[in-house]
């Protein structure tokens, strides 16, 4: 039998491979340079040109670009109207921040479970966590996969919630041939570095609303504006500007738009490559007992930000712990995605305790996320996939 690294053998390989890494092209360089070369390094017309293009490929009616994801929930949480006392309800399996905008307006983010087999969060889990304080749903899309946007749309309608559909991980996906992006009341972005496309940081909010789109311009840019008809006062001159809201500045500069423009001219490409890749691992995977294979819904043409490797505790004589440094030792370097954000110690002093939603808590015990991107060459796939068989079976508990 092979023998893994970590008990003496030889890695699958020599140099390192992360779970994410940004692609970055001679086109890409030339549009930062352009910029950086113009007259408008920010509030330029680059941020247009980018939200236009967002709105193209997505389907959206409005998009407002943003300094980051976080951000775009921000934002988000302000146009719908969140407000201190209200209840949020979200899902404990993903960044801090889909949970964390609550907080921002003095609202309670309520932690629904997940779907044990696409991981996604759970309809029937949101109905019952649902009360006269409820103000918003925040859905992830996990991996990319789609939320079932039919069922939690419904959810919402019959009981006057707005949807924000966190889709930092979603960009490429389509639902029932649909993008996302186009259908929840809105959907949040981020470009992070190891998202599908990159800016460097940067976010967005899509939204088919006027109403919100009006909002979400003024929160973005510390709540001031410009438009003659939302002032309170006649204009003194063409100078003239008035704060009429509390925003921040969470703007973009046209620097990392410009970079973002030239990303999603590569979108199709980049999506196509993901789902290679992740076709490759669940033909790979799915004849190893000692691992479960993430389930999509059907109504899901999804393009895979992360690749979840899920250990079947039964079929190993290994914890997750160890699975995950005997994959370090073959030099194939993985992370973990997500600790349940009611684990934290801020949300421990906020009285969130482990055991509201075993489903979430037990996928965190079980889950690895494996190296997953568009640089990937054909070799590094195959290097993941000896790696996971060489371990799964060395230490499997019926040999």
């Amino acid at each position: 039998m092979n023998k893994p690294a970590i008990c003496g053998g030889t890695p699958v390989r020599e140099t390192k491979i992360y779970y994410g890494h940004q692609y970055i092209d001679d086109a890409d360089i030339q549009a930062v340079v352009d910029v950086l070369k113009s007259d408008h390094l920010t509030c330029g017309p680059k941020i247009g040109e980018l939200e236009e293009k967002l709105c193209e490929i997505t389907g959206a009616k409005y998009a407002v670009v943003c300094s980051n994801g976080t951000a775009a929930l921000h934002i988000a949480c302000m146009a719908a109207g969140v407000e201190a006392g209200d209840e949020v309800i979200t899902t404990p399996i993903t960044f801090a921040a889909s949970a964390n905008c609550a907080l921002y307006m003095g609202a309670t983010p309520v932690f629904a479970d997940i779907n044990d087999r696409t991981y996604n969060i759970d309809p029937a889990s949101v109905v019952s966590h649902v009360t006269e304080k409820t103000k918003a749903v925040v859905a992830v899309d996990f991996t990319g996969q789609s939320i079932e946007e039919d069922e939690l749309l419904s959810i919402c309608r019959e009981r006057n919630l707005v949807l924000i559909e966190d889709g930092a991980h979603v960009l490429g996906t389509k639902y029932k041939g649909k993008p996302n992006g186009s259908i929840a009341d809105m959907t949040t972005l981020s470009f992070h570095p190891v998202k599908t496309v990159t800016s460097g940081e940067g976010g967005a909010v899509l939204t088919n609303s006027e109403e919100y789109y009006k909002k979400l311009l003024l929160y973005r840019a510390h709540g001031i504006t410009r438009d003659t008809e939302q002032m309170e006062h006649k204009p003194e001159g063409p100078w003239y500007y008035e704060q009429i809201e509390l925003g921040y500045n969470y703007r973009m500069t046209d620097i990392q738009a410009a970079l973002l423009i030239s990303q999603l001219n590569k979108l199709p490409a980049f999506s196509k490559r993901r789902k290679e890749i992740v076709a490759k691992y669940d033909e790979a995977f799915s004849h190893l007992p000692q691992i479960v294979i993430q389930e999509e819904i059907p109504e899901s043409d999804t393009t895979r930000h992360l690749y979840i490797l899920r250990l079947n505790p039964k079929e190993l004589s290994i914890d997750r712990k160890e699975f995950f440094e005997a994959l370090q030792a073959e030099n194939i370097y993985c992370n973990v995605h997500y600790i349940p954000t009611y684990f934290f110690p801020y949300y421990e002093r906020l009285g969130y305790r482990k055991g509201i939603c075993p489903k979430a808590e037990k996928l965190y015990e079980e889950m690895i996320s494996i190296p997953l991107y568009y640089g990937m060459t054909d070799r590094d796939v195959e290097d993941v996939i000896h790696a996971v068989e060489k371990i799964a079976t060395y230490f499997a508990t019926s040999k």
